[in-house]
């Protein structure tokens, strides 16, 4: 089997320890021994593995440390074995020292004992039990044979070079411990030895000319130089790496047991056998890189063997292999330079250990290349994903910018933006007035940071009810949400990806900091009578309870309020949508510049008496408006375009403010037009009348746009006046209409429940109003009727309950039953493809339709076209479906369906 088919091993370099370590065992001392100097990040392990989560940083006070110890025995007996150790070891390698004829000093050996104890205390109360125990035995041991036998020799170099490697392997071996350190390891060896021996130098000159001794200046120089030289030795380990390097040469493709723990000296071969296992097995070796950052500091040869293969990946395949490189990567540093130049920083930190003049160190440090860089896709990538850990999304903005047309690159770009604006966000208004690019589309690359974004969107639309509603009700249950959306998230913080998780986390408690101050203020609402049900049904909306039409108001504003001269316009769509609605409010919406004469022509009759009735019928609902007397009856019927004409003159002389004639239910004139009881010229008269002055304008609404008209006499008006498509409430709107219908609503809705609704009626109005008030009613039945207590917070079952009880269908009837009638008008087979489409959730593609239906490709194109046209199918991939769930359900319940 050649080497590329040969599967990648997956290395296990963790201690073969299955017991905790014994108090009784002598062998278990010597292995403790054995970990502190030549295996430290085993001790690491043991405290992690056998001590379980329990940190001793949580006690703050001694008694709280204390009864810390009592309670974690492993831990316990782990210090009582390091205190073995430094004491034992150092006095009986000094003993045994002594009987061979070197000379000993005993107060050396009793200072670097003691200085082991205070330094393991210490650091195992700062940063752990684990770093503390292998701190204090390594340099009580070190440092207290070494000051021993330093001291009975000599004072001079002997103490610097002891000093050095007690420093140096101290240091070594808790950086063995400490987490995601090992670059900081190899810029300690450089800033050891570079620091060392100038500042030996430098300190000598010093204390020679203050003395006016030469040997104080060689003795110094000689401290220092031997300090320096053996700091880096001892922390670079040569030692350990010469004793595995004939494993390593002999045994290439057996890279498990043979590892030194101690040397960050880079193998041989080690960076190319990383990388030929990430280019075989990019998962298994994404494993094998933690194995060794984790157990050994071979953190050089890991950066290589990354940044090689990170660039030869393709594109397409980059930014997916990056976030999987920064999902729990053991070092972080690792993410950081597959950016960053490691090498440039090794050297830049050992020009800063040189004792020169301050500048000059700047101005070489200047040379070096140690920021993040952009200038390759795989470096921008790392550097994104760097920066949301570090906390910088405008930075990561900036870095996934470069890589915006990778496949997910748009994404992180929208997401870093995102977390941008949540990471800028300090006070209630703030969090108010965030506006956030949409989320992307599916396939995503991080789910469940987005259903985090959705939870916090959702907070983001609660707010501004309590930022904006006067109601303090309803300013208490959006707050009450809100806080329920952040405590959600916090109670699961690790679903979401570590790189954003701490700015999702770090966002959520700062937005629950600035909520929970407003819990006070809002108060709690109870609820001890039966609610008023404030959603309506079938007639239109008005007032407070008008809402999500805010786009649709804009586009009249701009027309009716800052355009001049003012525009006529058609609102037309889908049945029941709210157009009514939307003239009846206009007004009051507007504010006083325009007035609104609202005429809803259903209610003309069958104008036997001709046009001139029809203008009666308009003239009144002006007359009323404006508080201007109409003509006589009889003139209308005698001369009703001259009569009208006349009248309309009148109103413009004597009107400050604009006016509106709202012409609803347009469909109506083309009725009585057909049946024969108007003349067709009435079109034109209308025309001329939305041309007459400036002051004047017209609104059509009605089910289909004007060029829908089916007789020439409507093209007049194609070139004046300006259509609006009125279609379904977004998804936030339909939240604020089911969520906050009026200012003094006291229930409530679980997220997934709004969610629920707006996917069973598309946001379509009337059904969105009608589940709204069945909920309502449900609650006042269940509490009030029946004596239920229940949460005043509506859940799914809750929406099941209501969907799936018949009355729905029965009071709904007037929507379904207008949809499916206006499906008879038009192009022929629309009700068949209804039928078709009802049995499939999912929809169906052309083919199998015509199949169902039996239809031609012209005839099904064509009665396609119009369905989408009126908003009762949709087409997403060559699919079609029926748009609005529950109407697809009714035709299904209603005719059965076909398939």
């Amino acid at each position: 089997m050649s080497q590329n088919h040969r599967p990648v091993p997956r290395l296990d370099l963790a201690p073969k320890l299955k017991r905790p370590l014994s108090l009784w065992n002598p062998l278990d001392y010597l292995r403790l021994l054995y970990w502190v100097f030549f295996f430290p990040q085993a001790v690491g392990w043991y405290e992690s593995t056998f001590g379980g989560e329990s940190n001793l940083e949580d006690a703050k006070t001694g008694r709280e440390k204390w009864e810390w110890l009592r309670q974690n025995s492993v831990q316990r007996q782990l210090i009582l074995q390091a205190l073995m150790l430094i004491i034992v070891i150092p006095v009986g390698l000094s003993r045994l020292f002594e009987e061979i004829g070197l000379s000993i000093d005993w107060f050396g050996v009793a200072f670097g004992v003691a200085s082991g104890v205070a330094l393991g205390v210490a650091l195992g109360v700062a940063s752990g039990v684990a770093l503390g125990v292998a701190w204090g035995v390594a340099w009580g041991v070190a440092w207290g044979v070494a000051s021993g036998v330093a001291l009975g020799v000599t004072f001079g170099v002997a103490l610097g070079v002891a000093r050095g490697v007690a420093w140096g392997v101290a240091f070594g071996v808790a950086s063995g411990v400490a987490r995601g350190v090992a670059s900081g390891v190899a810029w300690g060896v450089a800033f050891g030895v570079a620091s060392g021996v100038p500042f030996g130098v430098a300190w000598g000159v010093a204390f020679g000319v203050a003395w006016r001794g030469a040997w104080v200046v060689a003795w110094v120089m000689a401290f220092g130089v031997a300090f320096g030289v053996a700091s880096g030795v001892a922390i670079a380990r040569p030692e350990n790496w010469l004793f595995a390097l004939p494993f390593t040469l002999l045994q290439r493709q057996q890279l498990n047991r043979q590892l030194p723990h101690i040397t960050l000296l880079p193998l041989p071969y080690l960076s190319s056998q990383i990388a030929n296992w990430l280019r075989r097995d990019w998962k298994t070796g994404l494993h094998n890189i933690n194995q060794l950052l984790r157990f050994t500091l071979q953190f050089i040869p890991v950066v290589k063997a990354v940044n090689r293969v990170l660039a030869e990946t393709p594109k397409e395949q980059l930014i997916y292999r990056v976030a999987q490189l920064s999902e729990y990567p053991y070092d972080w540093d690792l993410v950081r330079f597959a950016s960053a130049s490691l090498g440039e920083g090794i050297k830049s930190k050992a020009v800063e250990g040189f004792v020169i003049i301050a500048s000059w160190r700047q101005q070489i440090q200047d040379r070096f290349q140690t920021e993040i860089r952009l200038n390759t896709p795989a470096r921008a990538s790392a550097a994104g994903f760097w920066y949301l850990h570090e906390q910088e999304p405008d930075k990561a903005t900036e870095a996934f910018a470069v890589v915006r047309d990778l496949l997910y690159g748009e994404e992180m770009f929208t997401l870093a933006q995102i977390l941008t604006d949540f990471h800028q966000t300090a006070e209630l208004a703030e969090i108010a007035s965030l506006k956030l690019p949409a989320s992307p589309n599916p396939p995503l690359l991080r789910g469940t940071t987005w259903e985090a974004i959705a939870s916090l969107r959702r907070v983001i639309a609660d707010v501004q009810v309590v930022e904006n509603s006067v109601s303090r009700s309803a300013r208490s249950l959006a707050l009450n949400r809100a806080l329920g959306e952040l405590e959600t998230i916090l109670d699961r913080p690790d679903i979401i990806p570590q790189c954003e998780r701490n700015l999702i986390i770090k966002t959520a408690k700062k937005w629950q900091e600035i909520l929970l101050q407003l819990t006070g203020k809002i108060g709690y609402i109870s609820i001890t009578q039966p609610v008023t049900i404030p959603y309506i049904i079938g007639d239109p909306v008005q007032g407070n309870l008008f809402v999500g039409r805010e786009d649709i108001i804009r586009q009249l504003e701009e027309l009716w309020v800052k355009g001049n001269p003012l525009q006529s316009v058609a609102l037309y769509g889908h049945r029941r949508m709210g157009k009514t609605s939307i003239l009846l409010n206009a007004s009051n919406c507007l504010g006083s510049k325009v007035q609104v004469a609202y005429v809803n022509l259903l209610r003309v009759g069958d104008c036997s008496q001709g046009v001139g009735e029809l203008l009666i019928f308009i003239t009144d609902a002006i007359a009323k408006t404006v508080k201007i007397a109409p003509p006589a009856d009889r003139d209308f019927l005698d001369l009703p375009y001259l009569t009208f004409g006349r009248y309309i003159e009148q109103v413009i002389a004597n009107v400050e403010t604009g006016l509106i004639v709202a012409l609803d239910e347009f469909e109506k004139i083309e009725e009585l037009i057909d049946a024969g009881n108007i003349n067709q010229d009435f079109i034109g008269f209308l025309r001329g009348m939305v041309q007459m002055s400036s002051k004047v304008a017209f609104a059509f609404a009605g089910l289909h746009s004007l060029d829908e008209m089916t007789q020439d006499y409507f093209n007049p008006f194609f070139a004046s006046i300006i259509p609006i498509r009125v279609g379904f409430l977004s998804q936030g709107a339909t939240r604020q209409v089911l969520a906050n219908p009026d200012d003094d609503f006291l229930l409530d809705y679980k997220p997934e429940a709004l969610d629920r609704i707006y996917e069973l009626t598309h946001g379509q109005p009337y059904l969105t109003q009608l589940v709204g008030f069945l909920l309502v009613r449900l609650y006042n039945d269940q509490v009030f009727e029946i004596g239920r207590p229940r949460d005043p917070m509506f859940t799914l079952e809750d929406v099941a309950t209501v969907i799936n009880d018949p009355e729905f269908f029965s009071r709904g009837r007037y929507y379904f039953t207008g949809v499916w009638g206006q499906a008879t008008q038009g192009a022929s087979g629309q009700q068949e493809i209804l039928k078709a489409l009802a049995p499939h959730l999912e929809g169906m593609n052309l083919d199998t339709l015509s199949q169902e239906t039996g239809m031609d490709e012209t005839s099904l194109q064509e009665a396609l076209k119009t369905l989408e046209r009126h908003d009762v199918v949709r087409e997403s991939d060559g699919c079609y479906s029926i748009t609005v769930e529950l109407f697809r359900r009714w035709v299904q319940m209603s005719w059965g369906g076909k398939g």
